[in-house]
C-alpha cells in the first residue's frame, strides 16, 4: 500500500515510519522545510527510544520518504493520512481545528484517485464529518472514503504501542474503505492484536474517553495521595492494595506531581468542552482538570515547607523536568508550574535532565543548565525530584548528601525508601503521600 503521512509531528513521523516498518510505502509530509531536511539527513528531530534506528532501517530499504510536496505525496496514494497538531484553542478550551482543516482542504485539490482520508490526530466529535464535506465541496468529483483511526501511543515506548498494540480502533463507513484500512493494519491482524471496527463517531469518542479515564485515574491516586499525608497512610501500599485488584489495575495508580504532555491536559479539556455543547457536564471530567492544576500547586508548598518556609536565597538542584521519562515533551509538564513559582521565590535554581534542555531553556527562564546530578547537587539548600529519569533511581544517596549545604530532598516521584534517603545522611525528606521526616511537609 502507498501512505501520505501528513504531519511529522510526534503522531505522524512515529505511525509514518512504523507503517513502513510493515512493509508499506510512506511519504511523510511537512511545510517546515527544515524539519524536512533534518529528516533526509537521518535526524529525528524529536527523542523517541529507537526511533531513529526504525526510521533509518526503512529509508535504506526504499520504503520510507520525505517531501514538502502534498500534492507529489497523495498522488497515486491508496490512503492519506492526517496527523497534524490540534492544540487547545485559547479562550475556550475546545481543540483547534485549523490544521486537520486546512490539510483536507490541500488533500482534495491533490486527489488524484480513490482514497481513504484517515484522521489520526485526536478531534472532537463530528470532526470526521467534516473533513468528509470539507474535501467534497473543494473537489466534488474526488473519490474517497474518510475513517478515524486514533493514536493510543505512549511516549517514551511509541515504537512497540505501534507494533504491539492494546487494540487499534478503526471507523469506517463503507467496506470499501474498511477493506484499505485491513490492509494497512494486516501485519498486526496476522498477529492476532485486536482491530475494532466501528462508526465514525464511536471512534472519535474512545479516544476521549480512553484518555479522560486515565487522567481521572492518575487524579485519584494523587487525591489519595494528599489524604494519605493527613492521616498517616502510605500511599505506595494503598495503590498496590488497589491495583491487585483486576477490577482496577496497576497502572496509572503511581503518585505525582500531576499529569502533563501532549494528550491528557489537551484531551481533557476538549472533552469538557464537548459536554458543556451538547449540554451534558463532563462533571468528573472538569474535576479531574482543576483537581490536577491544583495537584501541581500543591508541590510548590512542599519544597518551601523543606526549605523552611522560603526558597528566598535557597540552592536548588531539580532533577528532571519533563513531563514524564524517555521523552524530550515539556508541554504541560509539572516543571512549568513548579519551576517558575520557585525561580519567582527567589531560589537560584540548577537544573539537570538528560533530553528537556532542548525545549526546557526557552520555557524556564532564569535556571542554571547542568549534566550531572552531583555537580548540580554541591552545595545546594535542597534537591527535587521532578521526572523519574533512570539515571536519578539509583542515585549514590551518601555522595548527594555529602555534596548538599543542606542534606535535604523533595521527591515527588516517590522514587526512594524513606528509610534508606535517612540512613544515607539527609536531614529532611518529602515525598507523595507518605512520612517524610525533618519536616511538617
Amino acid at each position: 500500500m502507498k501512505i501520505a503521512m501528513i504531519g511529522t509531528g510526534y503522531v505522524g513521523l512515529v505511525s509514518g515510519v512504523c507503517f513502513s516498518d510493515f512493509g508499506h510505502e510512506v511519504v511523510c509530509v511537512d511545510k517546515d522545510p527544515r524539519k524536512i531536511e533534518m529528516l533526509e539527513r537521518g535526524e529525528v528531530p524529536i527523542f523517541e527510544p529507537g526511533l531513529d534506528q526504525v526510521m533509518a532501517r526503512n529509508v535504506d530499504g526504499g520504503r520510507l520518504t520525505f517531501t514538502g510536496d502534498l500534492a507529489a505525496a497523495v498522488d497515486g496514494a491508496d490512503a492519506v493520512f492526517i496527523a497534524v497538531g490540534t492544540p487547545t484553542r485559547r479562550g475556550d478550551g475546545h481543540a483547534d481545528l485549523t490544521y486537520v482543516m486546512a490539510a483536507a482542504e490541500e488533500i482534495a485539490n491533490a486527489l488524484t484517485g480513490y482514497a481513504v482520508i484517515v484522521t489520526k490526530s485526536t478531534v472532537p466529535v463530528g470532526t470526521n464529518r467534516k473533513v468528509q464535506a470539507t474535501i467534497a465541496q473543494a473537489n466534488p468529483a474526488a473519490d474517497f472514503d474518510v475513517a478515524s483511526n486514533p493514536e493510543f501511543l505512549r511516549e517514551g515506548a511509541a515504537i512497540d504501542d505501534f507494533m504491539r498494540p492494546d487494540r487499534v480502533v478503526v471507523g469506517v463507513e463503507s467496506g470499501r474503505a474498511r477493506d484499505v484500512m485491513a490492509e494497512i493494519y494486516r501485519p498486526l491482524f496476522l498477529r492476532e492484536f485486536p482491530i475494532v471496527y466501528t462508526d465514525l463517531e464511536t471512534a472519535e469518542m474512545i479516544k476521549y474517553g480512553a484518555n479522560a479515564f486515565l487522567a481521572a485515574k492518575i487524579t485519584f491516586i494523587n487525591e489519595m495521595a494528599m489524604l494519605c499525608e493527613k492521616t498517616g497512610a502510605d500511599i505506595k501500599a494503598v495503590a498496590k492494595g488497589m491495583g491487585l485488584d483486576g477490577r482496577i489495575g496497576n497502572k496509572f495508580l503511581h503518585a505525582g506531581p500531576g499529569y502533563g504532555g501532549s494528550c491528557f491536559p489537551k484531551d481533557t479539556s476538549a472533552l469538557a468542552r464537548i459536554g458543556q455543547d451538547y449540554a451534558c457536564p463532563m462533571k468528573i471530567t472538569e474535576t479531574v482538570i482543576a483537581v490536577n492544576d491544583a495537584v501541581k500547586r500543591r508541590m510548590i508548598d512542599k519544597v518551601v515547607d523543606l526549605c523552611g518556609g522560603s526558597v528566598n536565597g535557597k540552592v536548588i538542584a531539580v532533577l528532571g523536568v519533563t513531563f514524564k521519562p524517555n521523552t524530550d515533551d515539556m508541554r504541560e509538564a509539572p516543571s512549568l508550574t513548579i519551576v517558575p513559582a520557585l525561580v519567582g521565590g527567589g531560589a537560584q535554581l540548577r537544573v539537570v535532565d538528560p533530553q528537556g534542555r532542548r525545549e526546557g531553556e526557552a520555557l524556564l527562564p532564569g535556571v542554571q543548565w547542568m549534566d550531572d546530578a552531583y555537580k548540580a547537587a554541591q552545595d545546594a539548600d535542597a534537591v527535587v525530584i521532578l521526572t523519574e529519569w533512570n539515571e536519578f533511581r539509583g542515585l549514590d544517596l551518601k555522595r548527594l548528601a555529602g555534596a548538599m549545604a543542606q542534606p535535604r530532598m523533595a521527591d515527588l516521584r516517590n522514587i526512594y525508601p524513606v528509610g534508606d534517603v535517612r540512613d544515607a545522611g539527609f536531614d529532611a525528606y518529602v515525598s507523595i503521600g507518605r512520612k517524610g521526616f525533618g519536616t511538617e511537609g
